[in-house]
């Protein structure tokens, strides 16, 4: 029920830039992180706030973040953000990858905990400029004030930590936004880049470190022909439409914002639409094409009352879907499922309407549409649905990952996870589809059950994140509760849906013996540089459950960190180190804590989530399931753990080849074909 859903309140004190009543705006029930991870964090998500100097007064200025670590303004003003990625997420259609963002003034990017965030194409939402792809977000910088040549003078340098990496990302206007081409500028293996600055003679310096690695300052400079001389760094192209978008922002004009809201600008039509809900006159807009009407019942749902609703599915109920352009199409079936996210469920008589109007749309010849067709179509639980549904799921959708490939050319050592994903790729529409369609109540034949868990027993053999075998059980689970008792007990024995299990862990050959740091370094200093054997490291992994609670290279728990890009950040010492004394230093991310509650129990896991009034606490290293939910108000004390949750003696059942083996596997990145790995 509406009633129930959680909300956040802008604090006292604290204005906004957008109409402060965000929402998760979900037309279906979202699945949380199947590892526990944002548990319960709800809109507007991470955000950008603008203050004065003195920190007394804030607004809100733009939302749906999952974390902008840094960002930096253009010559023109114009704000730039470098967000982050839920890496757990990768293989899944709910993935978002690390990317730059344009905040406008009011802007939302639609980052949602677990399966619910939106897709860019949400009209409530912005785009980002480029989509960088895996990684950690850290420091930005614009190259303003380099001895470069013109076009790097220009870019903007984002740094990733986990990969090493910083981009130069050229950016150009298109209408009143931007759009931008990223371009790999600086990698070595390891480099955690932490920050990036221009100094006052011309170079651009940046740092690395952070975790416990090796600190270090950098220096890079242009050596080459071209010429450095300073170039004027405002940009003269689609000026006019930028203004008129800052205009708009600001306007009280509803014949102005009317007009804007008509615009082939989508940025024009976002800013018109944020304009009129701040003010409470989007009723007052005069609109007559599609996009405005459209535009129009979208605002009426995000800032209208429950008496608004009829008067907004009349709107659109009389526009010709069909005769619209793909892009207006998803934005119709965005302003539709607001009106019933926000304003309330059809009547009967609506939900018929509505339901033979996009049954012939269903399915379609794009994966986009369907993917919001679906939704919308179980949600009005339309009687063929279901059997239009599990034809799209019995044959592959067609759609790959072009652009994991490109971030396999990063550097030659670049294996891990995204090479499993790449090797073993989900059908991420079809894993969409089957998402919607744990939702249907109505429609379900046998056969159809059938096919349905047959497809996700299939979608369980794919390659993702830590979280999407998970995600892909508790999709099931919850398809599987949605049966009814007779149906169950016939997909059971017709064993279409088959429980998932842990295989079982190996076990070392040995002799093992109490390893000491100084023994290890001294057997690794001349036992890694060739010989060593892949599988049998792979096996050791296991073996020493190191895979119960990391992933690499697309396998394992979800308690530590992925260790696949571990050689990136960690040289053999710091990763010896690591190993045989994990209480040395452990990360705030993965830290445990001890909770005494009120009623004299004690918890002690690690905190993988929190809101106002709860923790949510993984209370087994070795299971992410094992999750409580912990009433802030009953704790009576919480102290951080001394000791990490990684335990001592890992390496103490291992003989000497056990040991080489596994450290090489881990320094790999997952890369048989590595120099370590050689007869």
């Amino acid at each position: 029920p509406r009633e129930q859903v959680l909300t956040a309140t802008l604090p006292e004190g604290m204005s906004s830039r957008i109409l402060p009543t965000w929402d998760e705006d979900l037309l279906l029930p979202r699945q949380w992180d199947a590892n526990g991870h944002a548990r319960g964090v709800i809109a507007p998500g991470g955000w950008i706030a603008k203050t004065d100097p003195d920190g007394k007064t804030w607004e809100i200025f733009s939302v749906g973040y999952r974390n902008p670590y840094d960002m930096a303004f253009n010559a023109d003003g114009e704000l730039f953000a470098y967000d982050a990625d839920m890496e757990w997420d990768m293989g899944s259609p709910w993935y978002r990858p690390t990317r730059v963002v344009h905040a406008t003034s009011g802007s939302e990017f639609g980052w949602r905990s677990g399966t619910g965030k939106w897709p860019t194409y949400y009209l409530d939402s912005l785009p980002p400029i480029v989509d960088i792809g895996p990684g950690s977000p850290v420091g930005v910088e614009f190259g303003y004030g380099t001895r470069f040549p013109a076009k790097y003078q220009q870019a903007l340098y984002i740094c990733d930590w986990t990969f090493g990496t910083m981009y130069a990302i050229h950016i150009r206007p298109q209408g009143a936004s931007y759009v931008g081409v990223k371009e790999e500028f600086i990698s070595r293996t390891p480099l955690p880049l932490t920050d990036v600055t221009v100094g006052h003679d011309g170079a651009l310096y940046f740092t690395v470190g952070g975790r416990g690695t090796q600190s270090e300052l950098f220096r890079a400079t242009y050596v080459g022909q071209e010429s450095t001389a300073p170039v004027d760094a405002h940009d003269t192209e689609f000026a006019a439409e930028r203004a008129a978008r800052r205009a708009i922002e600001s306007s009280t004009d509803v014949k102005q914002l009317s007009a804007a809201l008509q615009s082939g600008d989508r940025h024009l039509r976002y800013a018109a639409r944020v304009a009129l809900e701040l003010q409470g006159k989007v009723d007052e807009a005069k609109v007559s094409t599609a996009e405005g009407i459209i535009t129009k019942v979208a605002g009426m749902a995000r800032s209208g009352a429950a008496d608004d609703k009829a008067g907004a599915l009349q709107a659109l109920y009389q526009l010709d879907v069909a005769s619209l352009t793909e892009t207006q199409q998803l934005d119709y079936l965005r302003a539709l499922s607001l009106v019933f996210i926000r304003l309330g469920a059809p009547d009967e008589a609506w939900q018929k309407k509505f339901s033979d109007k996009l049954d012939s749309l269903y399915p379609a010849n794009s994966i986009t549409l369907n993917r919001e067709l679906v939704q919308v179509l179980v949600f009005l639980q339309s009687p063929t649905v279901v059997a239009k549904t599990i034809a799209l799921l019995q044959q592959p959708s067609g759609e790959t990952e072009s652009d994991l490939g490109a971030l396999l050319s990063r550097n030659s050592g670049y294996g891990g996870s995204i090479k499993a994903i790449l090797a073993n790729q989900p059908d991420k529409p079809r894993v969409a589809y089957a998402l919607a369609l744990r939702n249907a109540k109505a429609g379900w034949t046998m056969e159809s059950r059938k096919a349905y868990f047959e497809f996700l027993d299939q979608a369980k053999q794919w390659s993702g994140g830590n979280s999407y075998r998970k995600f892909i059980q508790n999709i099931d689970d919850e398809a599987f509760l949605n049966a009814t008792e007779l149906e169950r007990l016939a997909i059971e024995a017709a064993g279409a849906r088959k429980p998932f299990k842990l295989a079982e862990l190996p076990k070392p050959v040995g002799p093992g013996k109490e390893w000491t740091l100084e023994e290890v370094r001294t057997l690794a200093a001349n036992g890694l540089k060739k010989g060593r054997d892949f599988k049998n490291g792979e096996k050791m992994f296991a073996a020493t459950r190191c895979v119960l609670c990391h992933r690499f290279g697309g396998d394992g728990g979800a308690t530590g960190p992925d260790l696949t890009q571990l050689a990136g950040r960690f040289n053999l010492e710091a990763l010896t180190e690591a190993i045989l004394d994990p209480s040395k230093v452990i990360s705030d991310q993965y830290r445990a804590h001890i909770i005494a509650m009120d009623d004299g129990n004690v918890v002690t896991g690690r905190i993988v989530s929190e809101t106002e009034n709860f923790y949510t606490v993984v209370t087994d290293p070795e299971d992410s399931t094992k999750v409580v939910d912990l009433q802030r108000s009953k704790i009576e004390e919480m102290q951080p753990a001394a000791t990490s949750l990684m335990p001592a003696g890992l390496l103490k059942p291992l003989n000497e080849n056990e040991v080489l083996d596994l450290l090489a596997y881990l320094l790999s990145r997952g890369n048989p074909g590595d120099a370590m790995f050689r007869k």
